[in-house]
């Protein structure tokens, strides 16, 4: 299911500690919708494996715009592997974990914390998990208050936060449309 996903990744052992994050993921990720109402996220990322597909298309995105050199030059292969690898999994605990009905506002705070926590297991050093918790606790960019108006997240403040939340974002724009097929791979 992530062979595609995967061969963005250069350097194997990144490969390998993605897998490592994707099995520990909770089962909801893999067939939730990105949204229950549809009112944030475009068509394809709706209904019976919305999230996951929103997560891949979001990648997908950070691949290619790193693929250009006039946006790539600017990052380390390093970089590039761990940026990818944190826009895959950013929404891993959008409802809790367990699972809980809604989605959870701090939903990045508790996938930034879940590698933190899990580094050892998933096979990142210090400085990689670190790395990929500041991307995905800040990928939700301006949106940082809760509905009580309570200031729960932080914004993007570096090139690598930003460059995830720009991924995050327009992967949830109904004006871009990734095609899948019946898989859930991008089928292009």
């Amino acid at each position: 299911m992530f062979l595609d996903e995967l061969d963005y990744i250069q350097d194997e052992t990144y490969s390998d500690c993605l897998l490592k994050i994707i099995e520990m993921l909770p089962e909801y990720w893999f067939h939730e919708a990105a949204s229950s109402t549809g009112k944030y996220h475009p068509g394809y990322a709706l209904g019976e494996g919305g999230l996951l597909r929103h997560s891949k298309a979001a990648m997908r995105i950070g691949f290619e715009l790193l693929s250009d050199p006039s946006i790539g030059g600017k990052y380390t292969s390093r970089e590039k592997d761990l940026m990818l690898m944190s826009l895959l999994v950013h929404d891993g605990l959008k409802c809790g974990n367990p699972k809980e009905k809604y989605t959870r506002f701090d939903h990045p705070i508790l996938m930034a914390n879940f590698i933190k926590d899990n580094q050892k297991e998933i096979g990142l050093n210090k400085e990689d998990a670190e790395f990929m918790s500041e991307v995905i606790k800040t990928h939700m960019g301006p949106w940082i208050t809760d509905y009580d108006g309570n200031e729960v997240l932080e914004p993007p403040k570096t090139k690598y936060q930003n460059f995830v939340h720009m991924c995050d974002y327009l992967a949830s724009r109904k004006c871009l449309l990734v095609p899948f097929d019946e898989e859930n791979k991008i089928s292009v």
